[in-house]
């Protein structure tokens, strides 16, 4: 609940209904942010390198716990390198993750992808990292305040400000109890899952039928690790409840958790300890690698902690003068480690419209239709995609990388399959429809025949031409930080749609 008092306040106040009001002191910024995480240092950060004056506020003092400790290479070599942290976040000595390792569907035995197959990472792009939330999120904050952003931790939002149809600014209490009104042409909801103020946009949260599982999680000491070069990869596996994360964040730590379907619901219920052992015992190569390990009991590894409700959308991502990015707007099940990319990539997409507006490049719906919509269509394919990864594994029919289920989708399922398991899943380029279609036998063919090999290798689906040119194409972010005006020609998403900027930092119009 970054940035978010948990008192049940307003959620939205006109300044003619509060009596006294004038007697406040009012500060004016371009922007405000609720919420320091990674959407909130992110957006703030970008916004702030154009010149803008912002203010960030964060309901608690960082370094503080987080979950999703899984990065994708996109995050780290796109939206990282964008905001000047990629030599901090090497010094850090993260794990690095090469690829990811699955126990999932038909065959027996773990297997492994790497993200150097793709011809966009091969080189020194073709990894992430594993984290610490801690710390990882307290780099780009501190970023965010080398870049210009006014932090103040400890602040609690109360309430959005709205003039007619227009959010003009927050309240917030400090940490002393003073209460404060901030005025700005934007605000940005980055406040997380337990936002208080997505409503404010106006439409409804909806949540997903399908994915209303329920995550029980902990951290190890001492768990065994995957073989090298892999042995920063994150390890899941399917089991008949559910399925788990192994996620190394240390030579020694490790993050284990396990996800359950609704109607599994009680195996989580009652005595934490005793329905996470059992679950352990119920996966036979999860209980292997934690044979030899002991689980964390003090300190903020020390809690077993569970999360509810993993998939969610927003039906409106922004209104004049109030946009949501990461948590706050959308959230899908965290099998592929989206959550961050998710994020940083909607805080990305934000920056651009603000800061396109700001400079008076773009009228206001234009921009932010144009952030809704990549940001819709990024969440749409991952949440499309996953469907169809479930039904596969649930049914234990075939192996899950079948490829009915996905050409058979009406949505872009092709990219998003191959930017997730590639690391690459910005949506900056996309295919259309027709040229997928105009593939998709081919691509069919390519996972049959790794389907039916002996060897745990994924060559055969990447021989694929599809495959390679939804590679080549779904890196546009990370290849544009990399190669800034070097980089390919883009082409808008959406027929008449915008484009990025050679510096990735606004919106142009298509000139192609």
């Amino acid at each position: 609940m970054d940035g978010l008092s948990g008192d049940p306040l307003p959620s939205t106040i006109a300044k003619d209904s509060i009596e006294g009001w004038w007697e406040m002191s009012v500060e004016t910024f371009d922007v405000v942010v609720a919420g320091g995480g990674p959407g909130g240092s992110t957006v703030a950060a970008l916004v702030a390198m154009q010149g803008h004056r912002v203010l960030l506020l964060e309901k608690e003092v960082f370094p503080r716990y987080q979950i999703g400790e899984s990065l994708l290479p996109s995050t780290v070599h796109g939206v990282c390198r964008l905001l000047g942290v990629t030599d901090e976040l090497a010094a850090a000595k993260f794990p690095v993750k090469r690829g990811g390792t699955f126990r999932w569907g038909a065959r027996p035995e773990p297997w492994t992808f790497s993200f150097a197959v793709s011809p966009r990472m091969t080189g020194p792009t073709s990894f992430a990292y594993q984290v610490e939330r801690a710390r990882f999120d307290e780099i780009l904050l501190n970023n965010a305040k080398s870049k210009g952003v006014t932090v103040r931790e400890g602040c609690s939002v109360t309430a959005v400000v709205e003039e007619g149809d227009r959010v003009t600014g927050l309240r917030y209490t400090d940490s002393d109890g003073g209460e404060h009104e901030v005025g700005a042409r934007f605000v940005i909801d980055a406040s997380g899952n337990k936002s208080r103020l997505h409503a404010s946009v106006g439409g409804t949260r909806e949540y997903s039928e399908f994915f209303r599982s329920l995550a029980l999680f902990g951290y190890f000491e001492n768990g065994k690790r995957l073989p090298e070069p892999y042995s920063g990869n994150i390890l899941s596996v399917a089991f008949d409840s559910g399925w788990f994360w192994y996620i190394p964040l240390s030579d020694t730590l490790t993050s284990v958790g396990v996800v359950v379907r609704r109607e599994m619901a009680e195996k989580i219920q009652g005595d934490r300890e005793k329905a996470y052992n059992a679950l352990i015992a119920e996966c036979p190569l999860i209980a292997e690698y934690l044979s030899d390990a002991r689980r964390v009991t003090t300190g903020n590894y020390g809690e077993l902690r569970v999360r509810k409700d993993y998939s969610y959308h927003q039906t409106k991502f922004w209104r004049p003068g109030m946009i949501l990015v990461g948590d706050a707007a959308c959230f899908v099940d965290p099998v592929f480690s989206s959550g961050v990319h998710l994020a940083t990539y909607s805080a990305l997409l934000a920056a651009r419209s603000i800061n396109s507006v700001l400079a008076g490049d773009l009228d206001e719906k234009t921009a932010f239709d144009e952030f809704e919509g990549r940001y819709r269509r990024e969440y749409g394919v991952f949440y499309e995609f996953l469907v169809s990864f479930y039904q596969m594994n649930v049914n234990e029919e075939s192996y899950f990388w079948h490829a009915k289920k996905v050409t058979n989708n009406e949505h872009t399922e092709f990219e998003s399959f191959v930017d997730l398991v590639g690391g690459v899943a910005s949506g900056e380029t996309a295919l259309a429809a027709s040229r997928l279609a105009e593939r998709s036998a081919e691509f069919a063919g390519a996972v049959d025949q790794m389907a039916g090999g002996d060897d745990g290798d994924m060559v055969p689906l990447f021989k694929s031409h599809v495959v390679k040119q939804v590679m080549q194409e779904g890196g546009q972010v990370q290849m544009k930080a990399v190669l800034g005006e070097d980089a390919a020609p883009e082409e808008p998403v959406f027929p008449g749609g915008l484009v990025s900027s050679p510096d990735g930092m606004k919106w142009l119009p298509y000139r192609g």
